[in-house]
């Protein structure tokens, strides 16, 4: 089987060269310089990470129209009415697909969240390859990014992540397997396993599990992909000591992900 992250960070590298003949960096980075001067400075939604430590459930519901591996889940979800039903019904934080061909999504969809009134933390996922999504990321009104160990060599997440950090956003390091664990030295805002290879886009939660001994102790775990199970949570935090849930599919999936979310924390108590 190809290896998909490797076609999709292709992809992307011609998508960001496109962008950038549509909006020059010069003018993305003047963009977002009055961003952050209409925001006092501050990112819209806060910290995430204290979002996720101080909540009892931690769950970060995502906003997930597409995906390479089950191609459309709701393909008629809207950024202006889906997030804010989220929020209402008790997501710590959101996560909001901004890649175009392979999940269906747009930066303008965080913006969109905004608009109609989402307060919580946003992360910007996507395949973060380049400094200028980061301005794009805080552009739109994301609190935090998505960095994918797979992605990025360390030097490179490295400068990302300093970089994510003078704009006042926090950064979610994605690792997946052991070779991705020398990136956790880099000390990031939340530390993520992701529970689905990227290559092959096969997921297995006991990887969370496996894997969670691995990353420092008293740190921010966040176990990515593939939870479906209010046991499978009780587990991860009781057993594993995570303290955030990325979960998409399993409320999108749902005629009212919105409810689907309210029904699956109910579980939890």
């Amino acid at each position: 089987m190809a290896d998909i992250l490797e076609e999709i960070v292709a992809h992307k590298k011609m998508e960001i060269e496109q962008r950038k003949r549509f909006i020059q960096p010069r003018q993305m980075i003047t963009l977002t310089e009055l961003k952050m001067q209409e925001d006092g400075g501050k990112v819209m939604g806060g910290s995430m990470k204290q979002a996720l430590v101080g909540s009892d459930t931690g769950i970060i519901a995502e906003f997930k129209r597409k995906s390479p591996s089950k191609g459309w889940i709701k393909e008629a979800g809207k950024a202006s009415i889906i997030p804010l039903s989220y929020q209402q019904n008790g997501a710590s934080a959101l996560s909001i697909l901004t890649d175009i061909d392979y999940f269906g999504g747009y930066d303008e969809y965080i913006q969109e969240a905004r608009h109609v009134g989402v307060s919580i933390p946003i992360l910007y996922k996507n395949f973060v390859i380049e400094e200028y999504q980061l301005l794009q990321a805080r552009y739109c009104g994301a609190s935090a990014v998505l960095l994918i160990a797979a992605c990025l060599s360390k030097e490179e997440c490295k400068g990302l992540m300093n970089m994510a950090h003078q704009l006042g956003m926090e950064v979610l390091l994605e690792m997946h397997n052991e070779r991705d664990f020398g990136y956790a030295e880099l000390e990031p805002d939340m530390y993520g396993i992701n529970n689905r290879n990227l290559g092959t886009f096969v997921t297995d939660v006991e990887n969370s599990f496996r894997l969670a001994e691995k990353l420092p102790k008293d740190v921010c775990r966040v176990s990515e992909s593939g939870i479906s199970d209010p046991m499978i949570v009780k587990r991860l935090r009781d057993e594993a000591a995570f303290r955030g849930f990325l979960m998409g599919e399993q409320f999108m999936k749902q005629e009212n992900p919105g409810q689907a979310l309210s029904e699956f924390i109910a579980q939890l108590s």
